[in-house]
């Protein structure tokens, strides 16, 4: 049961579930899934997407923004949209969850899963681990951060956190928060590209979007630290969007993230990612 909706943005709602059970096993940076066809709203555009596609709408996986040791289970949806040219079928969950989901409201979840998660040595791996996010990306890193500084786990963290405008990012006061309590372990930059004054919003607040030369600047020891990228990626329907037109999809976040961090030298077993698009 949904017990709370929290308006983190103008287009990202968390969710925060009651379950029932005083503790669940999970992992922070683990996802769950949604099957859209149990919302009576949904049921005949699930229907006509089936028709037109030829097979079952599959369950969306949402990141849980909660860590295990807290009390409560959360996801933060932040509403997928349409855009011409770039977008093959309407978005048909997200919009549902963020704006017409209230208090009260029954699902059923299934789940956890997803390999976006710390490794069971990661203490004896590195002391330092550096989260690079743009927009909804920050959601299963927040788990991540809240784990190992709540627990008291000997690492020390950077966060790099892309987004269009300080409005789009999501979790502000918690991270904010988070960095106050644990002095010295967490430092967070911002970063935005489409914001008039970032350096309104504080010293840490940079112009522009998440570069090769900002992942450099805060990652002093490419050999030994442990990089957890997460944000938007090439998509299944942009990659056959551009083999159709003989060309190369356009890199979105991710792909420029990891080259930057292959370019400086981080070895990719140190590199964990997730894609979202």
């Amino acid at each position: 049961m949904v017990a709370e909706v929290i308006r983190e943005t103008p287009d990202t709602a968390t969710l925060v579930l009651f379950t029932g059970n005083d503790r669940l096993d999970y992992q922070p940076g683990h996802f769950l899934t949604i099957r859209p066809q149990q919302f009576p709203a949904l049921d005949r555009f699930c229907k006509y997407f089936e028709d037109l596609k030829g097979r079952k709408e599959p369950a969306r996986a949402y990141s849980l923004s909660s860590a295990p040791h807290e009390k409560y289970l959360a996801v933060t949806v932040k509403e997928e949209r349409y855009v011409s040219g770039l977008t093959k079928y309407p978005p048909l969950l997200s919009p549902l969850l963020v704006w017409r989901t209230q208090p009260g409201t029954r699902m059923t979840v299934t789940g956890f899963g997803g390999p976006y998660t710390l490794p069971a040595d990661i203490e004896s791996r590195t002391d330092h681990v550096v989260h690079i996010c743009a927009g909804s990306g920050i959601v299963p890193n927040l788990s991540i951060l809240k784990h190992c500084l709540d627990n008291g786990l000997k690492l020390r963290h950077t966060l790099v956190y892309g987004n269009k405008t300080w409005e789009d990012a999501i979790f502000g006061r918690q991270l904010d928060d988070l960095a106050r309590r644990h002095p010295g372990r967490l430092s967070i930059v911002h970063t935005l590209s489409r914001e008039p004054d970032p350096a309104a919003y504080g010293p840490n607040v940079r112009r522009g979007r998440v570069s090769a030369e900002l992942i450099c600047e805060h990652i002093p020891d490419p050999t030994a630290v442990e990089v957890f990228a997460c944000g938007p990626g090439v998509g299944k329907f942009e990659r056959l969007a551009a083999k159709e037109k003989g060309e190369e999809p356009q890199p979105r976040f991710l792909e420029t993230a990891l080259e930057a961090l292959e370019s400086h030298g981080v070895p990719d077993e140190r590199i964990h990612r997730e894609s979202y698009g």
